[in-house]
């Protein structure tokens, strides 16, 4: 089972990228998919999560008027477009997928089974 992250890269403050993730050694059928980030310093955080049997989002506070996650389930694959994108946004991020089944908050990563590579993200200021 993999996780791909793909489309970091480096942008000027104020610009977008959008970040794919694409599954591949099974379908991701009733997992919650979700992006994680981890700045220079700082610990890994939840940025948004997607579910998979009712279309909900999740997002953390500060990013949700910025961000939005996506997924197309007969690409196996789930997005994050990111606008107006700050310095602080600066990370690496990363997918990851959790069974739906699975009690507790999607924000909690220690749920999370599978995680990509990870994709750098640089906004210059």
């Amino acid at each position: 089972v993999q996780l791909q992250a793909s489309g970091g890269g480096l942008v000027q403050a104020g610009g977008s990228l959008r970040l794919s993730c694409a599954a591949s050694g099974r379908t991701f059928s009733n997992y919650v998919m979700a992006w994680f980030r981890q700045a220079p310093g700082k610990e890994r955080e939840f940025v948004a999560a997607v579910g998979w049997s009712v279309y909900r989002t999740v997002y953390t506070d500060s990013m949700k008027d910025r961000f939005t996650i996506s997924r197309d389930n007969a690409k196996n694959t789930v997005y994050l477009q990111m606008n107006s994108l700050k310095a602080e946004d600066t990370a690496v991020y990363y997918c990851a997928a959790r069974r739906e089944s699975y009690s507790g908050t999607w924000s909690n990563q220690e749920l999370y089974e599978y995680w990509g590579q990870g994709t750098l993200v640089t906004v210059s200021s």
